[in-house]
């Protein structure tokens, strides 16, 4: 089941600090996903070297909001502990994937990453007045920052490409 409804957006209205911390989660994941999707079905090197950036940071976020989430939800924390023990080493890749490659829809999904990072920068501001705790207010102002970072480094990769843009930059 799914939290999300079709266009991604969460289906319900996060009260608890609990619930607005794996919102931002379940919205780190969705980035995470869409560019490691996107690095599968392209073969530009150099737009891929921005979206792997990018994807690393989606990562970080992801795993410093976990770990923010461990910390207020004491539940969350035991059963991280109980998995963490349980746990055996890294698995490598699970399987090939042959991607048709085009140039147009590359740059759709240039162009659906600056209103993801868009999203995201406003869905974090937004919730940044929900939080009185410092490390999660804190967090959450770093990931804010990189997420305009980001949208500036894929803005500039689109103008590259997108000839229909270039004169007007």
């Amino acid at each position: 089941m799914s939290y999300t409804n079709p266009s991604g957006l969460p289906q319900g209205t996060a009260d608890k600090i609990t619930n607005k911390l794996r919102q931002i989660i379940i919205a780190e994941i969705i980035a995470i996903n869409g560019y490691q999707s996107h690095i599968a079905n392209s073969n530009m090197s150099d737009i891929n070297k921005v979206w792997h950036h990018i994807l690393l940071d989606e990562k970080r976020h992801y795993c410093q909001v976990l770990d923010l989430l461990r910390k207020y939800d004491p539940v969350e924390f035991k059963y991280s502990v109980n998995q963490h023990e349980s746990t055996s080493g890294r698995i490598s890749q699970m399987q090939l994937y042959k991607p048709a490659y085009d140039k147009q829809i590359i740059l759709n999904n240039l162009r659906e990453d600056i209103k993801g990072e868009l999203e995201a920068v406003i869905l974090y501001e937004a919730e940044l007045s929900n939080f009185s705790q410092k490390d999660i207010r804190t967090a959450i102002k770093i990931i804010i920052d990189d997420e305009k970072e980001h949208t500036e480094h894929l803005s500039k990769t689109l103008l590259k490409y997108d000839n229909d843009l270039a004169g007007l930059k």
